[in-house]
């Protein structure tokens, strides 16, 4: 037994408990509590009958026998069983069943309450013992720190006394202790201190005088010296009679007000000076920054130079090193374009490269079997999910031949909007598959991928498609390429063509086994140990994952995590996916993927590479945002004055239609602009104010609300807030699909901004024989028409001497008195102008119809 258990039980007392059933007996009990507390409680038990339910009906009455007991007892338990409908042997069971049921619940609930007693008193125990346990650790603290402080104290007094010189001969008066001085305050001042006094003293130009060394039993009568209170002042220090002791902080702090004072009156440190790193352009605050100078100085000696400026306010190159060589500091010049120097590296040397997988560029007419020619070489199903038959943007991909080979295709847009967009593709490809259908043969887009192919320098390989069709004229294909010098194996060049169907599956291994040979005759390498280098196939912005830019690596490895600049975006990578959505750690050469985590969408065909630092990427994409602002800024024209303004706006005759663009990817956005942007003529044309990848959202309601412009959507759909908006501040949201349908909606509406086209049409001359003046009208002349017919409301125009002097409308014509629709040649009439009376005989009259046609861009 443990001694807590002892404390618990010492002095109880026992309990009697008296016999009998159903029982009760009482006895006192002492219970113990923390810190030594007890008490004495007074518990009383009580006994549980023995018999089950009923037997206090068993129990003989009063002067009955035990017989008769038991008899009336059978009875009432036959009648018990009788009206519960059971025999008695079996309400004996269930009686006693639920007497044992009850006794064992009664047990459960005895051993829980010992249960949670002993759990209470082991908790309380552990208690105190972590308290003893806290509070001797506490004491033994206390009692190091003392021991350490009394040591740490007799060690200064000991090399206090023994550093203290003897006092000198002249120096012996003051060695005997002052008048004023107390003994038993008596200290010894640290050696730190008195080593501070007596520097600033030196100083400020005054004699130290030494004391005398302390007596020995002044050091030993207190082990443990006082601290004196109070201010240490020069007087104190030379006489030495004070009892008083400055700290040593406060000792320095006064020294260091004396080397500001100094400095204050011209005897501070020497400037240093730096050599400033100056870019074309910098701000007055990074200027400051890189002389280690206020830029409130900077701001100062500008507006002495008579300059205006503040700390955001950017210099020019020679401003900025006029400033760094007046504050004594060297220049270095440099460009700011030196900030990519080093972004994108040099060659790889041969020994660390290794063979990487073709990149290949399927390109070609609209509707000839691109995608349907990727499907099945992926066995999959592409072009049933592209509106239209019709690829919107590109697509990369990676197939695994049979024989292990690995090929990446990318599956670019056939439609004549989309040429740029071929163009990068071309770019980032290293063989390009020309597919011509064979019963269409050489189409414009076709000759369009074939002068991308040759600008990028890429090998290329012919694959006529649909040779499974009865009209199919392959050679005539091949043909038709002669003229666009495209000379094929079979006609004595150096060009591969392939006979495919992709709809039988057709060809297609002689298809992959050229392209094979191709690049085993290229002997395409790249180094996949060093950081990441590639270029951008596609970007978008999607509502779940942000900012998504579909990549291809050209050398390196690109790992999650690595900070990646792309264009005028940089972000590190969270997430790398690959085409079937799969999540990667890294991709290597050859390999295209989805990268997450940029903070926006870069351009498609922008050059992406990794960078070492988050300060570095910030660098990069500073400079390129500021030159992308610099060209839309010359792009635009603004005035610079408000002359130049009106005269701008003057001259502008051109009729502008607003629009507002948004397509489900970048490219496909870049190819709408660009198609919209060629409409018009030099009276009217479309002006994309805003295009971007991404659903409608609010703020581009409020846009398209403030530039008066529709919104197209391409390939997405507004939210609800922004169909909202949009119906309460009546901007037209117009969805499609396929380019076609955005193009023709825009042409027909740019028509209509179209001015009419007037076409005039002679019809009747007239002679002025005698000019007449009536009241309440003017002059009226009386004219003989000499030629065609003069109709009332048509044109006219007054001839004098040949010389047109007034073009208006006739307000009046009359065959006597009456008013008539027309006269015809060689009748007389009277005629009256709207708004004009300078009219004379001799005068001719020229009648004319004025026609709008319509016109069309």
């Amino acid at each position: 037994m443990s001694d807590a258990d002892e404390r618990k039980t010492s002095g109880r007392k026992p309990l009697s408990l008296g016999g009998g059933r159903g029982g009760s007996s009482s006895g006192t009990v002492q219970q113990s509590f923390a810190r030594g507390r007890s008490k004495q409680v007074v518990v009383e038990k009580k006994r549980k009958r023995a018999g089950g339910p009923g037997a206090d009906k068993a129990a003989p009455a009063k002067g009955e026998t035990p017989q008769s007991a038991k008899d009336r007892a059978r009875a009432a338990l036959a009648a018990k069983a009788k009206e519960l409908g059971l025999s008695e042997e079996e309400l004996i069971k269930r009686q006693q069943a639920i007497a044992r049921a009850r006794s064992e619940a009664a047990e459960r609930e005895e051993k829980k309450k010992a249960e949670a007693a002993e759990l209470e008193r082991r908790d309380r125990e552990e208690r105190e013992r972590l308290e003893e346990q806290k509070r001797r650790e506490e004491e033994e603290r206390k009692a190091r720190e003392a021991e350490e402080k009394r040591r740490k104290a007799e060690e200064e007094a000991r090399r206090a006394v023994a550093d203290v010189p003897p006092p000198l001969p002249e120096d012996e008066e003051l060695a005997k202790p002052s008048r004023k001085e107390r003994p038993a305050k008596e200290r010894v001042r640290e050696p730190e201190e008195e080593e501070d006094a007596r520097s600033m003293l030196e100083e400020m130009g005054g004699r130290v005088k030494k004391k005398a060394p302390a007596p020995e039993k002044a050091v030993t009568r207190s082990k443990e010296p006082k601290r004196r209170q109070g201010k240490l002042t020069i007087q104190n220090i030379i006489e030495d009679d004070s009892d008083r002791q400055r700290s040593l902080a406060s000792m320095r702090r006064a020294r260091e007000r004396e080397k500001q004072r100094r400095a204050q009156q011209g005897q501070g440190r020497e400037k240093v000076s730096r050599e400033v790193i100056v870019p074309e352009r910098i701000t007055v605050q990074e200027l400051a920054n890189r002389m280690a100078e206020r830029a409130a100085d900077i701001v100062k000696f500008l507006m002495q130079q008579g300059q205006m400026v503040r700390a955001n306010d950017v210099l020019d190159a020679d401003d900025a090193e006029l400033i760094v060589e007046e504050f004594g500091h060297t220049v270095k010049r440099v460009s700011e374009a030196d900030v990519e120097t080093g972004f994108i590296s040099e060659a790889d040397p041969e020994e660390s490269k290794k063979p990487r997988a073709p990149v290949v560029a399927v390109m070609g007419h609209v509707d000839h079997g691109k995608t349907s020619l990727l499907d099945a070489l992926r066995e999959t199903d592409v072009a049933a999910g592209e509106a239209g038959g019709i690829t919107q943007h590109i697509g990369a991909y990676q197939v695994q031949l049979k024989s292990g080979d690995k090929i990446t295709f990318l599956d670019t847009p056939g439609h004549a909007a989309f040429s740029a967009m071929r163009s990068r593709g071309a770019q980032a490809t290293d063989i390009v598959i020309l597919v011509v259908a064979a019963d269409d043969g050489v189409m414009p887009q076709t000759i369009e991928a074939i002068n991308h192919a040759r600008a990028a320098k890429v090998p290329m390989i012919v694959a006529v498609n649909k040779i499974d069709k009865p009209d199919a004229k392959p050679e005539k294909v091949l043909q038709d390429l002669l003229q666009h010098e495209v000379v094929v194996e079979s006609m004595g060049g150096d060009v591969q063509t392939v006979n495919v169907s992709a709809l039988k599956r057709l060809g297609l291994e002689e298809l992959t086994e050229a392209i094979t040979l191709q690049a085993e005759v290229l002997e395409l390498k790249a180094n996949p140990d060093r950081s990441a280098e590639g270029v951008v196939i596609e970007s978008q912005i999607d509502k779940g994952r942000g900012p998504v830019a579909t990549v291809l690596v050209k050398r390196g490895t690109l790992k999650r995590g690595d900070i990646v600049v792309a264009g005028a975006q940089w972000g590190k990578v969270r997430a790398l996916v690959n085409e079937r959505g799969q999540q990667m750690a890294e991709a290597g050469p050859s390999l295209p993927a989805e990268i997450l985590g940029l903070d926006g969408a870069p351009e498609p065909g922008e050059v992406f590479a990794v960078v070492e630092n988050e300060s570095r990427a910030r660098e990069i994409v500073a400079y390129r945002q500021r030159q992308l602002r610099e060209r839309s800024a010359l792009v635009t024209g603004g005035g610079a004055s408000l002359e130049q303004m009106m005269a701008k706006l003057k001259q502008a005759d051109v009729t502008e239609m607003p629009l507002l663009v948004k397509a489900d990817v970048q490219g496909s956005a870049e190819a709408i602009t660009a198609a919209l942007e060629k409409l018009g003529n030099e009276e009217v044309r479309a002006r994309v104010i805003h295009s971007a990848p991404g659903g409608v959202s609010e703020s581009d309601v409020l846009l398209a609300k403030t530039s008066g412009a529709p919104i197209f959507a391409f390939n997405v759909r507004a939210n609800k807030q922004a169909r909202e908006l949009a119906e309460a501040e009546g901007v037209e949201i117009r969805y499609y699909s396929v380019i076609y349908d955005v193009i023709d909606d825009v042409k027909a509406t740019m028509e209509g901004l179209l001015a009419p086209e007037k076409r005039e049409t002679f019809i009747g001359y007239a002679e002025i024989l005698e000019v007449f003046h009536v009241s309440k009208v003017g002059k009226v002349a009386g004219c003989r028409v000499t030629e065609g017919v003069v109709r009332r409301g048509s044109g006219v125009r007054l001839l004098r001497n040949d010389t047109v002097i007034h073009e208006g409308k006739l307000s009046t014509l009359k065959r006597f008195k009456d008013e008539v629709p027309e006269v015809r040649a060689g009748t007389e009439c009277g005629m009256a102008f709207e708004n004009y009376q300078d009219i004379q005989v001799g005068d001719k009259i020229e009648c004319f119809t004025v026609e709008e046609i319509k016109r069309t861009l």
